[in-house]
């Protein structure tokens, strides 16, 4: 992102930092602490080797600066009083030190830079009543610390980063478009033959990012490969017969997640014109996505919107409202609906419906869905409907008394396809929802 395009973020920034500081003052009276130190984390090295593991700041200390290059930073929060950012600038001639930070965000910090990680201490002397906020390290325990990720604290913490300030939803939009751009690069890759390896390096170079910067692992994959839910593998060879393509990719700015999968068809058959239908279902939740309205119970939408799929393409014979008393919408559609996003893809907090911790079960029967809280204006969810034809689950259906409910010449018919899912990224505002991702795809080069 150039000069620019980030000066303009500068006042959404300040505003945010304003909302944080209330937030974070009320969760430290409420908790009798009187300071934060967030510490950023620490580069590891991998076992029996001197190559460290690709490092990401803790997500509270991104909350507050979006500064990446931050192994062993910390950030000093006390009410009423500017921020503090200990900066490790170690003298190097292995590796490039990272620079002194100077953007949009820095004037709202005191930066005091330290060669050694060890000079942090000096720093963080004499704070009182301080809590520790990130990765515990042994060495910090003469330090001074208070409490070590105090759960009441944490709990006050976690639970308001669910509403996201105009920086963090701009920082989104934004993400999207990168994302929108190299989701159709990869689509082109599929179009031309591409094996899943030649896709992901398609997408890679579309976005400008690295794997290690992408907010998580995409998921790459085609023909049946496109039923394995996290699919990890990429393929170096294109399948004899390219028959459909799953991917679900997102990028970041400023350490806030997209999330966004899309599915297409190399014809004009059948399957398309399930992902067809799959994408206006699809489109029908994220119209759903609504202050006052339980999360919950658009996913269990979901399932009856998939049953009917199911039942139109003459999948299943039971009603949609039957296949989701029975369990069998489940066969098809395993996973959540979606979860919270933002400083993380699977954002904090999903079940937490008050400040201090008190938590909400998912549905009975349904085991992985991440997200359980009413929603309200300021969250950023994904809605990712999907439908899928995996033998475990099938086979499982098959001896139960499910399997007569289940067309199995249609199954054999799709199984060589894999699946379909379609997943965009959604605000929910006090009026109509705003989809981040629909408007990105729309003006993608």
């Amino acid at each position: 992102m150039n000069a620019q395009s980030n000066a303009s973020l500068q006042p959404l920034y300040a505003a945010h930092l304003d909302i944080q500081r209330r937030h974070t003052d009320e969760a430290l009276a409420a908790t009798g602490f009187d300071a934060l130190a967030i510490y950023a984390g620490a580069q590891h090295m991998q076992f029996l080797d001197d190559q460290p593991y690709p490092f990401k700041p803790n997500p509270h200390f991104r909350w507050w600066t979006p500064l990446a290059e931050a192994a062993d930073c910390w950030i000093v929060y006390r009410p009423g009083q500017r921020l503090q950012l200990i900066f490790l600038q170690p003298a190097d001639y292995w590796y490039k030190p990272p620079e002194v930070p100077n953007d949009f965000w820095t004037d709202a910090f005191d930066i005091k830079i330290i060669r050694e990680a060890s000079e942090a201490k000096a720093h963080l002397a004499g704070l009182t009543r301080c809590a520790f906020i990130g990765e515990w390290r042994e060495e910090f325990t003469d330090w001074g610390f208070t409490g070590r990720n105090p759960e009441p604290l944490m709990h006050r913490l976690h639970y308001v980063r669910a509403f996201k300030t105009e920086y963090e939803v701009e920082c989104m939009r934004r993400a999207s478009r990168t994302a929108a751009r190299a989701h159709k690069a990869a689509e082109a890759a599929f179009r031309s033959g591409a094996s899943e390896y030649e896709i992901q390096m398609a997408y890679i170079s579309a976005s400008g990012q690295t794997e290690n910067e992408l907010p998580y692992p995409n998921i790459v994959c085609l023909n049946a490969n496109t039923a394995v839910l996290h699919y990890q593998n990429l393929e170096r060879t294109p399948p004899a017969e390219m028959r459909s393509f799953l991917i679900d990719a997102g990028a970041q700015l400023h350490g806030y997640a997209v999330d966004i999968t899309r599915t297409y068809s190399q014809r004009d058959d059948d399957y398309a014109a399930m992902i067809k239908a799959m994408d206006e279902q699809q489109l029908g939740l994220c119209s759903e996505v609504r202050a006052g309205v339980d999360y919950a119970e658009i996913h269990l939408s979901a399932h009856r919107r998939i049953a009917k799929i199911l039942r139109d393409f003459d999948v299943i014979t039971a009603s949609p409202e039957e296949a989701l008393a029975s369990g069998l919408s489940s066969v098809f559609f395993p996973h959540g609906i979606g979860h919270l996003l933002g400083l993380q893809v699977h954002d904090v907090a999903g079940f937490t419906v008050s400040p201090d911790g008190k938590q909400k079960a998912r549905p009975p029967g349904h085991p992985y869905l991440r997200l359980t809280r009413t929603l309200e204006p300021g969250f950023v969810v994904t809605i990712e409907p999907g439908l899928y034809f995996i033998d475990q689950l099938l086979d499982k259906a098959r001896t139960s008394p499910l399997g007569k409910q289940i067309n199995w010449q249609q199954v054999e018919r799709f199984k060589p396809y894999g699946g379909v899912r379609v997943e965009d990224d959604v605000v929910c505002t006090s009026d109509e929802p705003e989809n981040l991702t629909r408007p990105a795809f729309a003006n993608a080069n």
